[in-house]
């Protein structure tokens, strides 16, 4: 039976999914969505005439991590750039996973786009995750001239898992001074490890990532620290006490998903301390919706909406001058 609060056009979608997607996902059933959640470079970079190339840098403790440059062929003009962080709760996905917009901003926009292979959970708990994440952050702000892109223009973009990651990166950046971002974008992010909001209880058992799973992936990440008193925000942004000094944000999520609640209340928390926030909450969305149906009309309206925003950031400023 259709669960009611699908928009019409996205719930008889969700019944041949079944198996395909981790709803209810356990521990023992996460190496069979981490073989289906593989993207492969040629899968994503297809016929596009854009570069894909690969770069070894230090992650967390020194320890190698893998980012791969993604920019339009032939670029030579230093302008825009994207940092990306794939989802898949933190627990699968490769930095390939959801990293089409970046193909089509490298050709949209000419902006250079970068995606981490930052180590998954549960083999490589917190901190590894969002460390590795700022660690090519950083390896990305400082390599700003032989990438050729304006570090002025560098938004941080994420979704799902990879959206907590972009927020937990971005608060690093903030408290230790680091890469200045021009914006973060947040895709139905998952930011709090306590799984205790209405839509977190309304949504377990249904759509397509739900309070079960999430609860599996936050254990993977954070073990016996999950839900207590010593999680640190930068794992779960929604335990951050303080979330003024963020740069620009757009967050959007389904309005039918775990996340609403806790995506919604960290726009809120982000406006009253001073931030600017652009929210969208998309009535009746599961989670992934515009990876799952990107024809649907909410996918649309979600992509264009993401997209409108990123180019009035590329916008604001373009003209600040590269130095360096």
């Amino acid at each position: 039976m259709t669960h009611p609060d699908f928009d019409p056009q996205l719930a008889p979608l969700l019944a041949p999914l079944e198996g395909y997607v981790p709803l209810k996902m356990t521990l023992e059933q996460l190496e069979h969505f981490r073989r289906l959640s593989d993207v492969t470079r040629e899968a994503l970079i297809g016929d596009a005439q854009v570069d894909c190339v690969d770069h070894t840098i230090p992650g967390y403790r020194g320890d190698d991590i893998v980012v791969s440059v993604i920019s339009r062929k032939g670029h030579s003009v230093a302008g825009p750039a994207v940092y990306h962080i794939h989802g898949g709760g933190m627990v699968m996905g490769t930095r390939f996973a959801g990293a089409r917009p970046l193909v089509d901003w490298a050709l949209r926009h000419d902006a250079v786009c970068v995606s981490v292979e930052y180590r998954r959970a549960p083999e490589h708990p917190a901190p590894t995750l969002v460390e590795d994440c700022y660690a090519g952050l950083e390896w990305m702000a400082a390599n700003a001239k032989s990438l050729r892109f304006n570090p002025h223009q560098l938004v941080i973009f994420g979704g799902s898992g990879g959206g907590g990651l972009a927020a937990g990166t971005t608060l690093l950046a903030r408290d230790r001074q680091g890469p200045r971002l021009l914006g973060q974008l947040l895709q139905c992010p998952m930011l709090d490890d306590r799984n205790e909001t209405t839509s977190a209880h309304r949504y377990d058992g249904v759509g397509v990532w739900d309070r079960t799973s999430n609860l599996t992936a936050w254990r993977a990440v954070l073990g016996d620290r999950l839900g207590g008193p010593e999680v640190s925000p930068y794992s779960a942004p929604a335990r951050a006490s303080d979330l003024s000094r963020l740069p620009p944000t757009f967050i959007d999520v389904g309005g039918a998903e775990t996340f609403r609640d806790e995506a919604v209340t960290y726009a809120n928390r982000i406006l009253a301390a001073g931030g600017e926030c652009e929210l969208h909450v998309w009535g009746g969305a599961f989670h992934g919706f515009y990876d799952i149906a990107p024809q649907s009309a909410l996918a649309r309206a979600c992509i264009a909406a993401r997209d409108s925003w990123l180019a009035r950031m590329f916008a604001r400023d373009a003209t600040h001058p590269v130095t360096g």
